[in-house]
Order: C-alpha cells, then structure tokens, then sequence
C-alpha cells in the first residue's frame, strides 16, 4: 500500500470545509430552549486560526442588533484589544444582512464567506433584502464577499424540525 500525501486544502475547498465545522457547529443550537440557523466564526485568514465564534441571540437576548456575524465581531474585537480585524475572514451560515455586511467592512475584514442567501433566508423569517455584495459594492471599504458555499447544508439548519417549531414561535408572536 502506498503512502498518500494529502495536500492542505486551499481556495473553495478550504472555504466548504471550515463552512461545514461551522454548520456543525451551529447545528448543536437546534437542541436547546433558543434554536437559531445564523452562526458565523472569524478566522485568520492566512493561518485558518480561529480566532472567535457567536450564534445569533436576538431572542434570547432582547436584542435586535445580537445577529451572529456582530456579535462574533464584537467578540473578536475585544479579543485583540483593537477594532480592526484586517487580516482576518468571517464565515456564516447566511449572507449578512446590510447591518452585519457594513459591520464587517467597519471592522476590516478581508472577506466574508456565506453559506446560504439572504433570499433562502426569507423563506423563513423576515429578512432585508440588499445583497452582502451590494453593501459591499456601494462601499469605499474593501471586504471580499464569496458565496453562497455549501449552501444546501446551511439550508439543513434553516429546515430542521426544532428551528421549524421555533420559526413558528416567531411569526406567532404580536407586535407590540
């Protein structure tokens, strides 16, 4: 039998695999009293270094702005003591929405991956509808957007019978 050499993986190989740790990830949130389908992870985007990840907490948190993508940021930046994350990449599980894409372009990221898209998103729960990659466009700040990667396993989280009751629970709620 002969030894194999596997080369490490780069480009969309490495972006599908560090998004399916991250849907893993996420997907131990669908066992619990507040399922969510938003996680995201910050990476170092040339040593693969996780550096910080967050799930979205809205609803467990009263808090509009506790979307995954800000809170990760939020984390991260406190982390380095700094409000900058150049040199760093944010994995999620959905495309950012314009609050958590102008976000990352404040914080410097290099690039932002996501898996599924704000349209798939919409068929769930409310969503602004202004692609992570027009926010990025209309920008003078520079922030890579790739996606959607592994966006049908993303859509597993999204479809999951736990987070179907919880979306359910959302609609239902009255607004005040």
């Amino acid at each position: 039998m002969a030894l194999r050499i596997s080369k490490p993986l780069r480009g969309a190989a490495l972006d599908a695999e560090r998004m399916r740790g991250l849907v893993a990830w996420t997907a131990r949130t669908l066992e619990t009293e507040h399922p969510v389908p938003f996680g995201a992870e910050i990476v170092h985007t040339k040593t693969g270094e996780r550096l910080m990840r967050a799930t979205n907490a809205v609803r467990k948190e009263n808090d509009p702005s506790s979307h995954a993508e800000l809170r990760t940021v939020r984390l991260a930046c406190k982390k380095l003591k700094g409000f900058s994350l150049k040199g760093y990449t944010m994995y999620t599980t959905c495309e950012p929405c314009p609050m958590c894409m102008a976000n990352a372009l404040w914080a410097n990221l290099d690039r932002v991956v996501f898996g599924t898209t704000i349209a798939d998103a919409n068929c769930f729960c409310n969503q602004i509808q202004i692609p992570a990659t027009e926010v990025a466009h209309r920008s003078d700040m520079k922030c890579a957007v790739v996606g959607p990667v592994e966006q049908a396993l993303c859509l597993t989280l999204f479809t999951h019978p736990n987070m179907q009751r919880a979306f359910r629970t959302w609609s239902s709620r009255k607004k005040k």
